[in-house]
């Protein structure tokens, strides 16, 4: 094979220097922009090497039946007996064997010594239909939806996932990735948009969602339950004790309330009468749980609850105050500031290895490796999952992904292309020009002796 240029070849088997330069336009015109670098790496540089000596290895072989063919055909004319003959005839037949073949090789990536022959330099003006072609290849007989499914049935996943789960290393392994994820989702989150986000989509659902017949069912349970007892409890208590810490405060209130033209000792008398009388009360309500106070209290949020649910005018004015309420500035700035809140406190169980969300998370990694591997049915259904996932996307984006193939070999240069393809496969296609040469001489061999034999 010649250099990859598509300069006439010298048939010794010598390489060009690789091009530096930008790429050059392609066949259609325009000049790619995502083709393989025009520049050799490393692993090309070694293939290059490998290549040309293989090439002089071919060359050499056509250059020494050449002279084989010179000295033998020489020594027939000279008398040397009929072995020369053989030798001729084989040496003949392998020298046309090695040129065919350097033709049909030669002729995949470039034109044979520049000339123009119709159906030569096949890779270079091919380029696209051969891109297109592996694309439809690969994606008939790799992307079909029985090949993927029998592909995956063989596979094990389940078995093979939870395996892997099972093991603690792996487990850890899979959390720290997992939480060095959710650290880096939540870094490109900006806080203004998710706070504004998630306090409208709260609010939308707020305003949308009826709350008094909710309240009016909760309220309804609680009292039916004794629910609202302990609450009671804990109010006059409280109401006991602020009596006793107050007293001066009630008695001044009672006493602002009196007339002004009654006389001052008879408005502390009696509102220390009356003060009195509300401890007392207080007092007996604290400590009789059937106190006939509690009981009437018990009817009234019996009947409030009820109204909540049936009654029109209650349940109006319970939206009017969800309404007023959610449209507080106080009240959006709290919706927002629990994403903050939330955030950090995502955040800090992410980073700390012995959080409780991470030791949660890697305990329920272990527990699912578990089962999926014990589990056939839960791993029969991971799998239908997974198969059912994997069919939608090939059989619904198989010209998409194939894609991938034809318009990136359509990218490329078609000097670049034929010369990375030939970079790849070239040496071992100077085994068919060695091979070329063998079998010819062989064969020219295997001829003339037959012919010899006939009588020819």
């Amino acid at each position: 094979m010649e250099q990859t240029r598509t300069a006439p070849d010298n048939d010794t088997g010598t390489e060009a220097d690789p091009p530096t330069g930008p790429a050059s336009p392609g066949p259609t015109g325009r000049t790619p922009t995502g083709g393989p670098a025009s520049t050799l790496t490393a692993t090309d540089a070694e293939k290059l090497r490998s290549l040309r000596r293989m090439k002089g290895v071919a060359t050499g072989l056509l250059l020494l039946v050449a002279l084989g063919y010179a000295l033998a055909t020489w020594a027939e004319h000279s008398g040397a007996g009929p072995w020369a003959g053989y030798l001729a005839a084989a040496f003949e037949a392998g020298m046309v064997g090695a040129l065919a073949d350097w033709f049909a090789v030669t002729a995949l990536f470039r034109h044979p010594l520049g000339l123009p022959i119709p159906h030569t330099a096949i890779i270079p003006t091919k380029k696209d239909q051969l891109g297109q072609s592996l694309g439809d290849f690969v994606g008939e007989n790799f992307l079909a939806a029985p090949v993927v499914r029998d592909k995956l049935r063989s596979v094990a996943l389940a078995h093979r996932l939870g395996g892997w789960l099972s093991q603690p290393h792996n487990a850890d392994r899979v959390t720290a990735e997992l939480a060095t994820a959710l650290r880096g989702g939540l870094a490109v989150l900006r806080d203004a948009d998710v706070q504004a986000v998630l306090g409208e989509a709260i609010t939308r659902r707020a305003h949308a969602q009826e709350l008094a017949p909710g309240l009016g069912r909760l309220l309804a349970r609680t009292v039916a339950d004794d629910g609202h007892r302990r609450l009671v409890d804990v109010l006059c208590a409280h109401a006991h004790d602020w009596l006793v810490d107050h007293r001066e405060t009630v008695l001044a209130a009672i006493e602002g309330g009196a007339p002004g033209w009654t006389p001052r000792f008879v408005d502390r008398k009696v509102g220390d009468r009356v003060y009195r009388e509300l401890l007392r009360f207080v007092t007996e309500m604290r400590d009789a749980p059937h106190h006939p106070a509690r009981g009437a209290l018990d009817r009234m949020l019996a009947d409030f609850a009820h109204r909540l649910q049936h009654d029109p005018e209650t349940r109006a004015r319970v939206e009017n105050a969800k309404a007023e309420l959610l449209d507080r500035p106080e009240v959006q700035e709290l919706i927002a500031s629990a994403w903050s809140a939330l955030r950090s406190m995502i955040l800090a169980a992410a980073e700390d290895d012995r959080s409780a969300l991470r030791l949660r998370v890697r305990a329920s990694l272990l527990t699912l490796g578990g089962r999926l591997s014990s589990d056939e049915r839960l791993g029969a259904k991971l799998e239908g999952w997974v198969t059912d996932a994997t069919l939608h996307v090939v059989t619904g984006y198989r010209t998409q992904i194939t894609s991938l193939i034809t318009d990136t070999v359509a990218a490329w240069d078609a000097p670049t292309t034929s010369r990375k393809i030939e970079l790849h496969i070239g040496r071992d296609l100077q085994f068919i020009r060695l091979n070329g040469t063998i079998i010819g001489a062989l064969a020219g061999l295997a001829i003339h002796t037959a012919t010899r034999l006939l009588g020819g």
